[in-house]
């Protein structure tokens, strides 16, 4: 521990954490698991702008909400921090670097071709993204999986999820269920992770600690909550309304408002849950984009900074540059169709962090509430473990031209692993050194 581990840090601007949501957005590849991983690193250990009970706790809530968690967790951060403008600045800065880099990349993939140029570039990222995913939930689950009960539930859910093919919304809800149990029953089983093992006593005084009291903006009230609902349907409601007399109910742009509000709350469980919904509804029944193309497009998406669900920028783009939205403007067409997809996708995020999160902070100290989310948590450390044995499996093992294990793969993960969790290689770096690996390797004969 640093010297100065008790003193409380500077107070932090607006200024200086829109400065830090920046960065985040155009540094955080991983997909969320590796987004989460990084915001504990700075924002808890290094910055130490908010405890380590706080962040899980907040945590905890994002998993229970549909939609990408890693990107729900800024915007309750910025809220917790900087009110409102704190909550949009977050938000906003971790989505808009991964868009903007999606719509010149999808203008490049339709105007030019193919992306077989990247190919290079993910077969280096790719073993390095299990990794990334394998240590985030080892470090996870060292600080979530306090008890033999907690171990239990994130093993279950493991098995749940990875053999069973339970749907993920009835995985939280068994934990939460469990959790609320355990409250009752075990309530010793069911604590989280506190300043005995963590916080203070671990990284040092937090500028949002754990006794900090709850800030006048954060405190829940009724009206508060209806209120920012109602103005979040406003603006879904009003959005689609201006698409829908200005060029008609039933097309692209209208129906992609409707589609994508509907994928925004089944996203339970992150982008790949929510994948084979986006294949069927946009490429099989609206047309918009084609099979083959949503596989380009799930490419450039992991190759991007920002949520994975973001590849709905490159379906909004495909579909409203191939069907001519706005005329020959195939361009700005592709441009309008990325905005509206992103829109409807992302705006249910920001209403349920500013709706809902006073009344998650409310709920701290009180076990019979935090339980679940603390139940919660646990399993989501087994979903995790569970998305990198989906990775490694497409990763490691080769169809063509003959099935084979791919050890030139395995050796990448294994040395992503040892850089990741022994010498506490940052994130970046080391995709970027695997991209350049990768990179390297297919120009040699």
């Amino acid at each position: 521990m640093h010297d100065n581990a008790n003193q409380l840090p500077a107070p932090v601007s607006l200024r200086s954490a829109f400065w830090y949501w920046l960065k985040l957005g155009c540094v955080s590849f991983g997909g969320p698991a590796g987004q989460i991983a990084m915001m504990h690193a700075e924002l808890v250990e290094k910055r130490r702008w908010i405890s380590e009970q706080r962040f899980l706790h907040a945590l905890n809530y994002c998993m229970l909400l549909p939609g990408p968690e890693a990107t729900q967790l800024a915007i309750y951060i910025g809220w917790l921090m900087h009110r409102t403008r704190g909550a949009l600045v977050a938000g906003l800065l971790f989505l808009l670097p991964s868009l903007l880099l999606l719509i010149v990349l999808s203008w490049l993939y339709m105007a030019y071709g193919n992306v077989a140029a990247i190919a290079g570039v993910l077969y280096g990222v790719k073993p390095a993204v299990v990794a990334i995913v394998l240590a985030a939930a080892w470090r996870l689950g060292r600080r979530t999986l306090r008890s033999p009960a907690l171990i239990a539930i994130a093993a279950g859910a493991f098995v749940a999820i990875a053999a069973l093919r339970l749907p993920f919304p009835l995985i939280v809800l068994a934990a939460a269920l469990l959790g609320m149990a355990g409250g009752r029953w075990l309530p010793a089983h069911f604590q989280a992770g506190g300043t005995q093992h963590g916080g203070a006593a671990r990284y040092g005084a937090a500028l949002i600690d754990d006794d900090t009291p709850t800030p006048k903006h954060a405190r829940f009230s009724w009206p508060r909550l209806l209120g920012t609902a109602a103005v979040g349907l406003a603006l879904a409601f009003l959005a689609w309304l201006g698409l829908a007399l200005a060029g008609g109910a039933d097309q692209p742009l209208a129906q992609m408002g409707v589609f994508f509000s509907k994928a925004a709350l089944l996203t339970f469980g992150g982008a790949y849950a929510v994948l084979p919904y986006l294949v069927q509804g946009a490429a099989e029944h609206y047309h918009w984009i084609t099979s083959a193309q949503m596989m380009d497009g799930l490419a450039l998406g992991e190759t991007t900074p920002g949520p994975l669900i973001m590849i709905v920028a490159f379906i909004g783009f495909v579909g409203g540059w191939s069907h001519a939205v706005l005329g020959d403007n195939l361009w700005l067409a592709g441009v309008c169709g990325a905005l509206v997809a992103s829109w409807f996708t992302f705006l249910p995020s920001f209403i349920f962090i500013l709706a809902g999160a006073p009344l998650v902070e409310a709920s701290r100290g009180n076990l019979r509430l935090s339980a679940p989310l603390t139940a919660i948590s646990a399993a989501v450390v087994g979903v995790i473990a569970s998305l990198a044995l989906f990775f490694g499996r497409h990763v490691f093992w080769q169809e063509n031209p003959l099935p084979h294990w791919d050890w030139l793969a395995i050796a990448i993960a294994l040395a992503a692993g040892v850089a990741l969790l022994k010498f506490q290689v940052g994130t970046i770096k080391l995709l970027l050194a695997c991209a350049i690996f990768g990179l390297v390797l297919s120009y040699l004969p």
